[in-house]
């Protein structure tokens, strides 16, 4: 049985049909004349072809030699290809990335995050949900379905670590022409208007809504809720209430609504949440969330 055909005699053949010089080879290789002299007599052996016309001025290529070339020159370039790759997914720089969160996220933040690692990470695919309440983000974080959450501050399974990305501040979304759209508004004036708000069995932004307004003195007047962003906005701009929303809303722009800054500086943290088996680009792009949190929520 022949020798089986190993990469560095393959990477030797090349460099010195490339070079058609001995000498010049070596240099390329970081190698001794003879060592690959030796290693092209024992390629040659044990493929039992002779690829090289050899002479005392120049290297020439048979013709099995020839092809031999094209053909090396294919698999070796595969290989590095293959190696490059398998160094990229465990680098986390290349595959999928599950990402699942919040509405109020949708505006400003993800937008900028979609772009930032489309720039960074071209190869990396995000695979994104949107829309999801906060006990959606975790509930699929510890099944397994999601590896990264944008949520609210709320309780995570084991081996779901988070951190805090931002403490953004509420603003209230107002009917256009309401009186108090020339803001900053306390939001006590707000004590007599009804209310749009998250659904308040699934909503951490309902009980900051609730524990907001009873630290002004009232109750809210809820009278509809929603569970997406982009409907809780429509509903203001028809003139059904008013409502509180996170800072980064007012990326979303409706005809009819405006957003008004408040006085009692009332705010709610963005969190991210992942798993620790998620793969190793996570903690980058937490990183990258965490920035950019911080800016959107204030463009």
């Amino acid at each position: 049985m022949k020798p089986a055909l190993d990469l560095r005699k393959l990477r030797a053949f090349v460099a010195v049909a490339e070079e058609r010089h001995f000498g010049r080879a070596a240099e390329r290789l970081f190698v001794a004349q003879p060592a690959l002299s030796q290693t092209i007599k024992a390629l040659e052996a044990s493929i039992g072809v002779q690829l090289l016309d050899r002479s005392t001025r120049r290297v020439d290529l048979t013709l099995a030699g020839a092809r031999l070339l094209d053909r090396a020159r294919d698999i070796l370039g595969s290989v590095d290809d293959a190696v490059a790759e398998a160094r990229r997914i465990d680098a986390g720089e290349e595959g999928s990335l599950r990402l699942g969160f919040i509405g109020s996220a949708s505006f400003g933040l993800m937008p900028s995050l979609a772009r930032a690692l489309g720039d960074e990470l071209p190869r990396l695919r995000l695979d994104l949900t949107g829309d999801l309440l906060s006990p959606e983000v975790a509930a699929r974080l510890a099944d397994g379905s999601l590896d990264v959450g944008i949520l609210r501050p709320f309780a995570l399974s084991p081996g779901v670590h988070s951190r805090v990305l931002h403490s953004e501040p509420l603003v209230a979304a107002l009917p256009s022409g309401h009186p108090a759209t020339d803001g900053p508004i306390v939001l006590a004036d707000l004590a007599e208007e009804p209310f749009v708000s998250y659904l308040s069995r699934a909503s951490a932004m309902a009980s900051a809504l609730t524990d907001a307004c009873r630290a002004a003195g009232f109750t809210p007047t809820i009278r509809t809720e929603v569970r997406e962003t982009a409907t809780l906005v429509a509903f203001v701009a028809s003139g059904l209430g008013v409502a509180l929303v996170p800072q980064g809303v007012a990326h979303l722009q409706i005809p009819g609504v405006e957003y008004v800054g408040l006085a009692d500086e009332v705010t709610i943290d963005l969190v991210a949440g992942w798993r620790s088996d998620a793969p190793a680009t996570v903690e980058r792009v937490v990183d990258r969330l965490e920035t950019l949190a911080t800016g959107t929520s204030t463009a």
